[in-house]
């Protein structure tokens, strides 16, 4: 609900106007709004100039709020009534004064009735902008709770997430060295590690929120040869909103792999495909044994610990000494097995929360471009302004969707979290910032943008859509170039694993915790809702559940 506005608000000047172009989808008109037209979508790459913002703003013009100018003017000529007739009254006498009230309850009333007419007028034409909607309260208390919400609660330290980063490369590589020493074998019978490894995550994306206590990395594998992946079918694709992909035996596969084959594939088909279960197996078996060396070299900078659950890659948990690292948080590695397949792509194994319809869901795999993600936001960093924010965007409204879930009862709760993973939403920013001209995404049109991007938010889970950005995505910038097993890979709908009921119920409450984002805000972030604990990394939480299918 609309807060009680002052009595003269300003209004955009003609510059300020041209300096908000809508984006995409955002501009879609919301049910029962002020019965707009909606914004127009921009201007495409011939389609005429980008609409930016303008360099030469016109001067302030202010309005009168008529919902706040006519209980005042009506009050105010009620008291000059009041106060006229009572001093007629004490100068004609007492029958004077009893004349003259049939016209002030006449006169009252004539206010009174111009006050609601005035009401009901202002109402109609004050209603939510088009393509928008209604903000709880002026939009400078809007950007003033956000942007402190952001300072306190999201924002993460560059000197401590940089920290973080290095304490972690430098662990992580002494473990990747020695299980590539003690896993080389003679022959290509068996698994090892390729050597390196690749850090992927919001850490390394630079929109991490809160802490950076958490992060994960890519370990890729060395295979033997004559394994090629395999897409799924295309009708088994969408109905799980996820692209999966097996490595199948070549024909011919020479009789020296059998005891490769024996130990790490199954059969479907009729042909030799690679367990992803097995090759979870193996890779923590491994990181275990490889372990105590480690341990015994970094024992002067922190302590380690491998947790293994199974079903899901191991978490490698760090706690610095109290001499080494200035900033002593508790890290959280989670250690991913990695099949390359060329091109910067790597295979990884399926989470066991979504099980398949086939005959062996192991011997499917989950494909991961987190590196042509990187690639497209180091290019969006060069094309965007220097104060561009749509980063912050994107941690703002992660925060937002933290923050709505803690008032939210299961199930829903957890579906919730499902349907607006960081994934859908960085998606979705993607699309949206290719839609429209970069320098729209000044840090002076934070307010806007976020809103153009809950809208279009809205808009996907309404019409139960949202494609991933780079399966078969052939409307990328030249300069991110893709793999052409991306560009023929067959389209995924991300939302395809939710039926509609729940994507309608997430958009309505989306839309509320926007409106209500200042309320929300302020009321979980409370001391009450706030834990005496920090909230133990996801990954810990993780490896401690039992998966649901083994």
């Amino acid at each position: 609900q609309a807060g009680v506005r002052p009595p003269c608000r300003r209004r955009r000047g003609r510059g300020e106007a041209a300096a908000r172009p809508a984006l995409g989808a955002a501009g879609a008109e919301e049910g029962g709004g002020g019965g707009g037209a909606g914004r127009s979508p921009p201007a495409g790459p011939g389609g005429g100039p980008p609409r930016g913002p303008s360099p030469r703003r016109a001067g302030p013009v202010y309005t009168v709020n008529l919902r706040v100018l006519w209980p005042l003017a009506t009050a105010f000529c009620t008291a000059l009534l009041c106060l006229y007739q009572a001093l007629r009254g004490g100068a004609a006498g007492e029958g004077a004064a009893e004349a003259g009230s049939v016209p002030l309850l006449k006169g009252s009333a004539l206010l009174l009735l111009g006050c609601l007419l005035a009401r009901c007028c202002g109402g109609a034409g004050g209603g939510p902008r088009p393509g928008g909607v209604r903000l709880a309260g002026s939009a400078g208390a809007q950007r003033e709770a956000l942007e402190r919400f952001y300072a306190r609660q999201l924002r993460v330290s560059p000197h401590v997430l940089g920290h973080s980063k290095a304490h972690v490369g430098r662990v992580v590589a002494e473990l990747v060295r020695a299980a590539k020493v003690q896993g080389l074998q003679p022959g290509p019978l068996a698994l090892s590690l390729r050597g390196d490894f690749v850090r992927i995550g919001s850490a390394y994306e630079q929109h991490k929120v809160r802490s950076p206590d958490c992060f994960d990395i890519l370990v890729p594998l060395r295979l033997p040869p004559h394994l090629e992946p395999q897409p799924r079918c295309a009708e088994r694709l969408g109905s799980h909103g996820a692209f999966v992909c097996g490595l199948r035996a070549r024909g011919g596969w020479p009789r020296r792999y059998r005891p490769f084959a024996e130990g790490f594939c199954v059969e479907l088909q009729g042909r030799c495909h690679l367990s992803s279960a097995l090759v979870l197996r193996w890779f923590q078996g491994h990181l275990q044994r490889c372990l105590g060396a480690v341990r015994y070299r970094l024992q002067e900078r922190c302590r380690i610990s491998l947790s293994v659950c199974p079903g899901r890659p191991p978490v490698l948990h760090i706690v610095p000494c109290s001499d080494y690292v200035c900033c002593h948080i508790s890290m959280a590695v989670r250690l991913i097995p990695a099949i390359p397949i060329g091109d910067a792509l790597y295979l990884t194994a399926l989470p066991p929360a979504d099980p398949l319809p086939t005959p062996a869901p192991e011997a499917l795999w989950g494909l991961n471009a987190s590196r042509q993600e990187q690639r497209l936001l180091s290019w969006l960093k060069e094309q965007a302004p220097a104060s561009s924010c749509h980063l912050k965007c994107l941690q703002i409204l992660k925060g937002l969707r933290d923050l709505r879930g803690q008032g939210l009862e299961e199930p829903f709760s957890s579906q919730w979290g499902r349907v607006l993973s960081s994934y859908v939403l960085k998606t979705a920013l993607f699309s949206l910032l290719l839609q429209g001209p970069l320098e729209a995404w000044d840090e002076r049109f934070l307010l806007e943008r976020l809103e153009d991007l809950v809208l279009y938010l809205r808009d996907c889970l309404r019409k139960q859509v949202l494609m991933h950005f780079f399966l078969g995505n052939t409307s990328l910038p030249e300069a991110v170039a893709l793999p052409r097993f991306l560009k023929e890979a067959t389209p995924v709908n991300l939302l395809a694993a939710f039926d509609g009921l729940m994507l309608d119920l997430t958009a309505f409450q989306l839309i509320n915790t926007w409106i209500q984002a200042p309320h929300i805000i302020r009321m979980y972030s409370s001391p009450r809702y706030l834990r005496p604990m920090p909230t133990p990394c996801r990954h810990v939480t993780e490896a401690r559940q039992e998966p649901a299918e083994e």
